[in-house]
């Protein structure tokens, strides 16, 4: 992938003490940003962001010019945050990460309406993605020693999301996100047909469905979840304008309808092309990846988790440009709760 579709920012030392102030003033009203309903008493969390990222995140998501938006320099203290937790249960979102998860909670609103899934994390808006022992071999954020796969991001639901963000906590062997532009990759007039129509399904991802299972035996989303899994939608896997398509694929998820000449084939090419032209993104700690979720796919590289407090750590959030079309998908206890 072209380097040029990466917009790139750098925090100044003032701008970063403005996101530290910031913080500390927003701890009044939003003192968990994990939880769904402090949004709706903050509206405006973004209102102190430092000007010239505030412009860049609208650049960003106005003019689709980038795939990847690069924000380095947020001040994340490695002490203060402690060790890397041993799963996403054992963080203290009120407490040691407070800043970073606001970091993110500003961002995510200067983009649009931020959300999440009953089926992640209980809901959480700013969610943990770490090594968890026993889910080494698991293609999901939780695996380590498995590849995550090119994916769109919850790519078998119609309410995925516009924009993921993703924070670097710690990284310090430099594990790499894989990042692939749809822009850039070359198919034939025959393939980008095929592509075209709906041909094909997406079915939920392991996590999506085990975490309801475990967690929500009874709750009607799991039937919901295994209904996309008995009966997928038949998509396609570009859409939109032709000569500057979307994307909704998913490298281990996605199935093509039986008896639809060219369809394998056109898939089997796109994926050849997303690999040939994926770029290896590194979130340092500090660093804030945003990945376009309709421009690019992304993955993760295998890694060894030592499970020794250093392990490679993120923070996510998810965002909606319009949250009022996955209206069917809200749940009653919280509008920024889907499934």
């Amino acid at each position: 992938m072209a380097e040029e579709n990466i917009l790139h920012y750098e925090l100044s030392p003032a701008e970063a003490r403005q996101l530290r102030d910031e913080s500390a003033r927003l701890a009044a009203t939003l003192p968990d940003a994990t939880d769904p309903t402090g949004y709706d008493r903050n509206p405006f969390a973004d209102a102190g962001l430092p000007d010239g990222l505030r412009k860049a995140l609208e650049r960003f998501r106005r003019t689709e010019d980038h795939v990847g938006f690069l924000v380095h320099g947020f001040p994340v203290d490695d002490a203060a945050v402690g060790a890397t937790p041993e799963h996403w249960e054992r963080t203290d979102p009120s407490g040691s990460t407070r800043e970073p998860d606001h970091f993110l909670a500003m961002c995510s609103t200067a983009l649009g309406d931020p959300y999440n899934w009953l089926t992640l994390q209980l809901g959480r808006m700013v969610q943990d993605v770490l090594p968890i022992r026993g889910d080494e071999d698991r293609p999901t954020g939780h695996g380590s020693e498995a590849l995550l796969e090119l994916h769109t991001e919850d790519c078998f639901h119609p309410d995925r999301c516009d924009y993921l963000l993703l924070l670097g906590m710690r990284n310090d062997e430099h594990v790499p996100t894989a990042l692939s532009s749809v822009r850039d990759v070359k198919l034939s007039d025959e393939d980008l047909d095929a592509l075209l129509r709906p041909d094909f399904y997406n079915l939920p991802d392991d996590e999506h469905v085990r975490q309801l299972r475990t967690r929500f035996p009874d709750h009607p989303a799991l039937a919901r979840a295994e209904e996309m899994e008995r009966n997928p939608e038949a998509v396609p896997v570009l859409f939109g304008d032709r000569e500057r398509p979307y994307v909704r694929v998913d490298q281990t998820f996605t199935r093509c309808v039986a008896d639809r000449p060219g369809a394998q084939r056109a898939f089997d090419n796109l994926i050849a092309e997303l690999e040939r032209v994926q770029q290896a993104v590194v979130i340092d700690q500090g660093t804030l990846l945003i990945i376009d979720n309709y421009l690019a796919v992304h993955g993760r590289k295998p890694f060894r988790p030592k499970y020794d407090g250093r392990d490679r750590w993120l923070k996510r959030m998810i965002v909606s440009r319009d949250l009022r079309k996955a209206s069917a998908s809200i749940l009653p206890d919280s509008r920024r709760v889907l499934f």
